[in-house]
């Protein structure tokens, strides 16, 4: 039985090989992000791009996949990177060690791929993400908030229009208004109310972060699965 062998039950042989093709770039790689990129190396996605520029640390492990005691201080692309070539060895990886802003977004663009994760922190980033995106015809989704909040049903991937109870969904639908934006701009979002901590840094859980990066992934799936039909 081979790795991939249960996955193409589901999909078929030709399908997963079409997925070995497929080069999905994840700018963040955090909470939401380690999760996209694990089930996405699980689902045998030939090529990824990790983008993020932050260490592992300790308040990370109770949310992050690849947050470890063992893994404390490391590069989070680096442990990525290790962690996807012990899941799927043929999967090429490349590695951004790198801060995106919107006066360097130009850097994410260097090389090809065919769907872009935004699981990025920066509200200005994510913004000049969606608007390079839908210049360029990439197809993405946008993460939103999954901070304080303890109910992963009430995560969907909807358009940025049909977002509610989102603090950081509700200043994009004011950009994508203001840059007079028709197209859809897909966001991962929950329509739980966030709970109110008092804290500038929000609170998270070990669940709602991993079922944002599990529903992204499986979305990016079905939808090269459907491209190719």
């Amino acid at each position: 039985m081979g790795r991939f062998d249960r996955f193409m039950k589901i999909i078929g042989e030709e399908q997963l090989k079409n997925l070995q093709h497929k080069t999905v770039l994840v700018l963040g790689c955090g909470g939401v992000g380690g999760y996209v990129v694990e089930a996405l190396a699980r689902s045998n996605i030939g090529s990824i791009i990790l983008v993020d520029y932050d260490l592992v640390e300790e308040m990370n492990i109770n949310r992050q996949i690849i947050a470890l005691t063992s893994t404390i201080g490391q590069k989070k692309i680096d442990v990525l990177e290790e962690r996807i070539h012990a899941i799927h060895p043929d999967c090429k990886v490349l590695k951004m060690d790198t801060f995106i802003l919107p006066d360097n977004i130009e850097e994410l663009f260097a090389f090809p791929f065919d769907f872009l994760v935004d699981a990025c922190d920066t509200t200005t980033t994510k913004k000049a993400v969606i608007r390079e995106c839908l210049l360029r015809n990439i197809p993405f989704v946008s993460s939103m908030g999954t901070g304080n909040r303890l109910d992963p049903s009430q995560l969907e991937i909807v358009d940025i229009r049909k977002t509610s109870n989102d603090p950081l969904a509700r200043m994009i639908r004011k950009f994508v208004k203001d840059e007079r934006i028709s197209q859809k701009v897909m966001v991962l979002s929950s329509s739980e109310a966030p709970i109110k901590n008092h804290e500038r840094t929000p609170g998270s859980s070990a669940f709602v972060p991993a079922s944002a990066g599990l529903l992204i992934a499986s979305y990016i799936v079905r939808y090269f699965l459907k491209k190719e039909n």
